[in-house]
C-alpha cells in the first residue's frame, strides 16, 4: 500500500461518527447497553455515557454494566480496544465494540483475537451524518470474560 493510499483510509477530519441507529437497536436488543463509552453529548446511545471531556481510558468501566464501544477512529484506537478488552476481564458483563476490520494490524492480532466473538458486517457502514458509507469494512468485536480459547467469528447484516 503506498503512502497516499494509506493516508486516505487511516485519515479522517472527524473521530467520533456516530453509530447508526438501526446498528445500535440490533446490538442493543442482543446485549441492553448500559453504558456508551465513547461518546457526546449530541450522539450517546445509553444514558450513561463518558464523553471526550470525562475521558473513558481513565477511568475503570467496571460493574457499569453492558457497554457500547464506538470509539474515536484515530492513531490511538488501539488504546480503546486494549482498554475494552482489559476492562472485560473485570466485569461479567459484556463489551461490544464497532470497529474498522483491519486485520492486519499489530493492534487487531494483540487485542481483537482476543474476543468472544467476531462479527463481520456486511457491506460498509453508514455513519449517522455521512452521505457515503465508510471507506473500509467493520466488524463488531464482544468482549467477555470468559472468552473462549478462539474467537467466534461470524457475518453481521445490518
Amino acid at each position: 500500500m503506498n503512502e497516499q493510499t494509506r493516508e486516505t483510509l487511516h485519515s479522517s477530519k472527524k473521530l467520533d461518527y456516530e453509530t447508526p441507529q438501526a446498528l445500535f437497536d440490533k446490538l442493543d436488543r442482543e446485549f441492553a447497553f448500559d453504558l456508551d463509552a465513547a461518546a457526546s453529548k449530541d450522539n450517546a446511545k445509553c444514558e450513561k455515557y463518558f464523553t471526550k471531556e470525562n475521558d473513558a481510558l481513565k477511568y475503570p468501566w467496571c460493574a457499569l454494566g453492558a457497554i457500547w464501544l464506538n470509539p474515536p477512529y484515530g492513531r490511538n484506537i488501539g488504546l480503546w480496544i486494549e482498554k475494552a478488552y482489559q476492562e472485560s476481564q473485570r466485569q461479567p458483563y459484556p463489551i461490544v465494540c464497532l470497529i474498522p476490520a483491519r486485520t492486519d494490524t499489530r493492534c487487531w492480532w494483540r487485542w481483537c483475537m482476543k474476543a468472544d466473538e467476531i462479527r463481520f458486517i456486511k457491506g460498509r457502514v453508514t455513519f449517522v451524518g455521512c452521505e457515503h458509507p465508510a471507506p473500509f469494512p467493520s466488524a463488531i468485536i464482544v468482549f467477555r470474560q470468559t472468552a473462549r480459547r478462539t474467537p467466534k467469528v461470524s457475518t453481521y447484516s445490518i
